[in-house]
C-alpha cells in the first residue's frame, strides 16, 4: 500500500494520520479537510471558546512543526465531493481528484436546521468559525433562545448564562439530555439550569422561527406561543456528513456502515462521528459522536487498514461541563435501562450511578465524582451482572426512587 488518503482532519483524521506514521508506514499520505483551519479540538467550542476563557488558537491540536513531521499533503478548505470506489479516487470541490490504495473516512457530522433558518441572528455550532461568530453575537447582549437541550444546547445555554445573558431553552422532551441519560438525570440537569437562571420550555417543540427584515425575532412553539429572541442557537443534533458518498457504492445508513473492524469496503475504513459499526462488547450497532471515540476509533481504523484485523469494541467515554458541574459517563444508556445510585447523594451535587439493561451493567455515570467513576468503569468492562449493584446493600439516602418521586412534579412541567 503506497498511497493513503484521509478525508477529514479533525480529531479522528489527525489521529489516524499520526497512527499510520507511528506504526512505521512511510508511504504517500494525503489529508483532505473542508475547513481552512489546521486540526483543532471541538469540545472547547461550546465552552471555553464561547465564553472567551480561551483564545481560538488554544483549541488547535498540533503545532505547524508537528503537522510537518507527518510528511503529508494537506488539502485544507477543499471539501471532498465524490468517491470513486472502483477507480480508487477522491474528487475535490476544485475539480482535482486524488488516487489512493487505502482510504479512511473521518468527515464527522453536519448540524440539523429548521426550515427557514437562513436568517441573521440564527446560529449553529459545529466549527471554529461558528463558535467565533456566535461569541461575537453574544457579546452584544442579546436575548437568547436555544432550540434543543442535548449536550450542545445545554452547554451553549450554560455559557450564555455565565456571560449574564437572558437565556431560554426549548426542548420537545420532558427534560434536558433525556436521550443520553434518561429522565432522572435529565431532571437534575433541568434543576441545575434553573438554579442558574435559565428558563426551560420542556415538553414542547419549536414550530418555526419568526422574523422581520431578514432577521430572527423569535421562536414560535408548538402550542402557538412565541418566545422573543435577538439570537437563536439551533442545537437540534446532527447527521453524518455522507452526502459526498452518495452513489459511491458504500452502504450508508445513519453514517458509513462498517464491519466490526471499521471496514466499509476493501481498503476503505471509517472513524469518528461518521462511522456506524457493530460493537462486539455491547452486541449492537452504534454510532458515537463523542470526542474520545474519535481518537480511539481512528487508532483502530488505521491499524486495521495496515492489517491488524482487530474488532473495535470500546467502552465509550464522554462528558459534559456545565456551570460548575462535570457529568462523565462510561458505556451505553438504553432508554429502558434501570438506574441506581451507587455512592453520594444527588441532592448534594455529587454522586455516581449505574445503568442496568437485560440483567447487565451497561453504563456508569458520575456527577462531580471523577475518581469514583473511574473505579466503577470496571462494572461495564466486565459486563457485571445487575445484581452486583442491586445486592450491594442500601444506597446512601435518598434512594433513586425517593429522589425521583420528590423531584418529578417540579421537572416534568412545560416550563419554569
Amino acid at each position: 500500500m503506497k498511497r493513503i488518503v484521509i478525508v477529514g482532519v479533525s480529531a479522528a483524521g489527525l489521529t489516524a494520520a499520526e497512527t499510520l506514521r507511528r506504526r512505521g508506514w512511510d508511504g504517500h499520505l494525503t489529508l483532505i479537510g473542508d475547513e481552512p483551519h489546521p486540526p483543532y479540538d471541538r469540545p472547547p467550542l461550546s465552552k471555553q471558546i464561547l465564553t472567551g476563557d480561551w483564545p481560538a488558537e488554544r483549541a488547535v491540536l498540533r503545532s505547524p512543526q508537528d503537522l510537518a513531521r507527518l510528511e503529508a499533503d494537506l488539502h485544507l478548505g477543499q471539501p471532498a465531493t465524490a468517491l470513486d470506489v472502483a477507480g480508487r479516487r477522491v474528487h475535490l470541490g476544485g475539480g482535482e481528484s486524488i488516487g489512493f490504495d487505502g482510504l479512511i473516512i473521518a468527515t464527522g457530522v453536519v448540524p440539523r436546521r429548521l426550515p427557514g433558518s437562513d436568517l441573521a441572528g440564527v446560529h449553529v455550532l459545529r466549527t471554529l468559525d461558528d463558535a467565533l461568530a456566535l461569541r461575537a453575537a453574544l457579546l452584544t447582549g442579546p436575548r437568547v433562545v436555544v432550540v434543543g437541550a442535548g449536550f450542545l444546547g445545554t452547554e451553549v445555554a450554560a455559557a450564555a448564562r455565565t456571560m449574564g445573558l437572558e437565556v431560554t431553552v426549548v426542548e420537545p422532551e420532558p427534560v434536558p439530555v433525556r436521550r443520553p441519560f434518561g429522565e432522572r438525570i435529565g431532571a437534575l440537569v433541568a434543576d441545575l439550569h434553573r438554579a442558574h437562571g435559565t428558563r426551560l420550555r420542556c415538553g414542547i417543540p419549536a414550530r418555526r422561527l419568526r422574523s422581520a427584515g431578514g432577521r430572527v425575532t423569535g421562536v414560535e412553539l408548538g402550542d402557538g406561543t412565541a418566545l422573543p429572541a435577538d439570537l437563536v442557537v439551533l442545537a437540534l443534533g446532527a447527521t453524518p456528513a455522507t452526502g459526498w458518498l452518495t452513489g459511491s457504492g458504500l452502504r450508508l445508513a445513519d453514517g458509513v456502515v462498517c464491519d466490526a473492524c471499521c471496514r466499509a469496503a476493501p481498503g476503505i475504513y471509517a472513524a469518528g462521528d461518521v462511522a456506524s459499526w457493530p460493537n462486539p462488547h455491547f452486541g449492537t450497532r452504534i454510532r458515537l459522536e463523542h470526542r474520545m471515540n474519535a481518537t480511539e476509533q481512528a487508532i483502530a481504523a488505521a491499524g486495521n487498514l495496515l492489517g491488524d484485523a482487530t474488532p473495535f469494541a470500546p467502552v465509550p467515554y464522554f462528558w459534559t461541563d456545565q456551570y460548575d458541574t462535570k457529568i462523565q459517563a462510561y458505556g451505553v444508556f438504553p432508554p429502558d435501562a434501570d438506574l441506581r445510585v451507587i455512592s453520594g447523594d444527588p441532592s448534594n451535587g455529587r454522586f455516581t450511578a449505574a445503568y442496568g439493561h437485560q440483567g447487565v451493567v451497561v453504563g456508569v455515570l458520575g456527577w462531580n465524582a471523577p475518581r469514583e467513576l473511574r473505579t466503577l468503569r470496571r462494572l461495564v468492562v466486565e459486563r457485571a451482572r445487575w445484581t452486583a449493584v442491586t445486592d450491594a446493600g442500601p444506597c446512601p439516602p435518598p434512594t433513586v426512587d425517593r429522589w425521583w418521586q420528590s423531584t418529578r412534579p417540579r421537572t416534568l412541567g412545560v416550563h419554569s
